[in-house]
């Protein structure tokens, strides 16, 4: 810094302001060729001398997931979070103290980390194009997995297999007239497959019961008896009633799972088709590696 020095003996109050107005004409250009002070960054937290801004603060805080954020707002917020941070940071030092950063395994795995990362920028810019599925796509999905899911109908089976139509038409009777479905069935079916659970098959899915009744069960309306129905076995009775509300839910929960599934098949053959453009446009070969990457054949003892 330049230091001046006057002195200030024999100097009129005249010369002496003519002296200041000097001194200050030339300290101008030095300070007018000082940066103005840029405004500080908030800081959150000081740690060691190492501090966490709240640009860093709030960046990290953006980067948690929806439900690992919603837990820090139940379990005291952005306090905890900070402290947590504050955490990290002494961990942090304490291994860079100890030359841990300096390895040479964690410079490999860093590198390997880093490489990973230029792989998947790369890859979600090769498949950036929405991936969709067709209705036909989905229907044909949902037909090859039929058997996981509830058919359209959606209601729940109930029958008792009567040995005559006199029984038949009685028991008919008595369950129009208020008489219990379920009891009638435990003492009366001959149905073994459903008898010990009042007549309840379960929800209806195709192929659960003879083509005679399965006819029937598309006819009639949920909550009534069916009028006895004739086959090789004896005459039955039949009756359904609407699934619960727990059933439909699982049943939709598997539907999504299987199209999510489709999904991500599809997606798998479109990161297959990359590669495949990608590799029919490199040239590859391969020296000794067929010597070391070729398993050996194993021998029983």
């Amino acid at each position: 810094m330049t230091r001046f020095r006057f002195s200030l003996t024999g100097l009129t109050y005249g010369t002496l302001s003519t002296a200041l107005a000097f001194l200050l004409a030339g300290l101008a250009p030095v300070l007018s060729g000082c940066p103005q002070q840029q405004k500080e960054e908030p800081v959150v937290a000081l740690v060691n001398g190492r501090a966490i801004t709240q640009a860093e603060f709030d960046l990290r805080w953006q980067e948690l997931s929806d439900a690992t954020r919603t837990r820090y707002e139940k379990d005291g917020g952005k306090r905890r979070f900070l402290d947590e941070l504050v955490t990290r940071e002494l961990l942090l030092q304490e291994a860079r103290r100890r030359g841990i950063d300096q390895d040479d395994t964690i410079r490999d795995k860093t590198q390997r980390y880093k490489e990973q990362l230029v792989l998947d920028e790369l890859l979600k810019g090769k498949l950036q194009s929405k991936v969709d599925i067709t209705q036909n796509e989905l229907d044909a999905y949902f037909e090859a997995h039929a058997h996981e899911l509830l058919d359209p109908l959606k209601v729940q089976v109930s029958l008792m297999l009567l040995p005559n139509l006199y029984a038949a038409k009685d028991l008919e009777s008595q369950v129009n007239q208020g008489g219990s479905f379920v009891n009638f069935a435990k003492r009366y079916s001959i149905h073994e497959k459903s008898k010990a659970n009042g007549g309840d098959l379960g929800p209806y899915r195709k192929g659960l019961v003879g083509p005679e009744v399965d006819a029937v069960i598309h006819s009639i309306k949920p909550g009534l008896i069916s009028a006895p129905i004739k086959t090789d076995d004896g005459y039955y009775l039949v009756k359904t009633t609407p699934l619960d509300k727990e059933t439909i839910e699982a049943d939709l929960a598997t539907q999504e799972r299987l199209r999510q599934e489709l999904l991500a098949d599809k997606r798998r053959k479109r990161f297959e088709d990359v590669i495949a453009d990608i590799r029919a446009n490199a040239t590859v070969r391969l020296g000794d590696a067929p010597r070391y990457v070729t398993e050996e054949p194993v021998t029983s003892e």
